[in-house]
């Protein structure tokens, strides 16, 4: 040990028994005796399995942030020594990926796969944008995205699914990749869509790569017609939603909590008006309508033809597509939305560190 190198005794003592360990003559041979039995590799890993407690696991876990199994593993690979163990996580760059989850991932980018007549749409999100334009982590967001595909859309379901050509998790090749690029990452949402017949077209805004950028969107129609027309419908479609960001397909799918908040904010409104409260009623329904046609994706304008609603545009193109089409749903995922970056006051610190106020 170079100079410096100091380590606990019972670190020290882990380490004696592990290199002053003689194999004995037979040892190696399955049918020797009681001495070469004791002595064979692996021989004991269960006696120090079954040594390893639960507290001990917790200890490790809490110092490290590994994961529960992994914790276990370093310590049955370090005989108990916890030491080691720490050190065993940070070699497998298991605790480098735990220190880093703390930070804040609000980059990164938002996938879309299609398999069929189903597609799905994923957010896997990094710390800074330029790891958004590495080929390592572009690869990790097209594959889980097929991933979603294949389980359903599951969050949980695709972080435990196994990871293309690998033998460990997807949640796990996150972690690799971790540790490779040196930045916290996390796989956010999932979502997929599928129909029995017709077809999930997707759109992605701001791309960085085939299949991945910005914004995702899926947009799921429901035809027997030509799925060459209906994929060219459903891509204007999500172009549309791409835009304006509706709330749901129709009335019926935006939720009570919404309507009512806006009801409460037009009738606050309407009361400024000093009219009678029967009129102010009627003004507020009005309201309501209006907010409808706002939100509701089959109710707004076409962004492609903003003299028809969507609906209108949906009925007009079932000449081309040469069947009834329904709009069952939609998904759209933007980049980061909802997650709080942290944000520096530059000017505050500098006061701050001058020990002003």
């Amino acid at each position: 040990m170079g100079v410096g190198g100091i380590c606990s005794l019972p670190r020290r003592m882990a380490i004696i028994r592990r290199h002053s360990a003689v194999i004995r003559p037979g040892s190696l041979n399955p049918a020797s005796g009681p001495e070469g039995a004791a002595s064979r590799p692996g021989q004991n890993k269960g006696i120090e399995r079954m040594a390893i407690s639960a507290a001990q696991v917790k200890d490790l876990r809490e110092k490290t942030g590994a994961g529960m199994m992994d914790c276990k593993n370093a310590l049955i690979e370090t005989d108990g020594d916890m030491e080691a163990a720490i050190d065993w996580l940070r070699a497998k760059g298991l605790s480098k990926a735990a220190k880093k989850a703390g930070r804040v991932a609000a980059e990164g980018l938002v996938g879309v796969a299609v398999s069929g007549t189903g597609a799905a749409v994923v957010e896997v999100n990094s710390e800074t944008d330029f790891v958004a334009r590495n080929v390592a982590f572009q690869t990790l967001v097209r594959d889980v995205a097929a991933v979603a595909v294949s389980v359903g859309g599951d969050r949980e379901a695709v972080a435990a699914a196994p990871y293309p050509g690998k033998d460990h998790s997807v949640e796990a090749e996150i972690k690799e990749l971790v540790a490779t690029i040196g930045e916290n990452m996390n796989l956010r949402r999932t979502a997929a869509l599928t129909v029995a017949n017709g077809v999930v077209a997707p759109y992605v805004h701001a791309a960085a790569a085939d299949g991945l950028g910005k914004i995702g969107v899926l947009v799921a129609l429901e035809s027997t017609g030509n799925a060459d027309e209906l994929t060219k419908l459903g891509r204007q479609i999500a172009m549309h939603v791409a835009a304006t960001s509706p709330l749901g397909v129709t009335p019926d799918e935006i939720g009570a909590d919404v309507v009512e908040r806006e009801r409460a904010i037009f009738m606050e409104q309407a009361k400024d008006s000093g009219k009678p409260a029967n009129i102010i009623e009627k003004m507020v329904e009005g309201r309501i309508r209006k907010f409808y046609e706002e939100v509701t994706l089959l109710k707004q304008p076409f962004v492609m033809d903003p003299d028809k609603t969507v609906e209108a545009a949906v009925k007009a193109a079932e000449a081309a597509v040469g069947a009834p089409v329904t709009v069952k749903a939609f998904v759209r995922f933007t980049l980061g939305e909802g997650i709080e970056k942290e944000e520096s006051d530059f000017a505050a610190e500098v006061a701050a560190a001058a020990g002003k106020s």
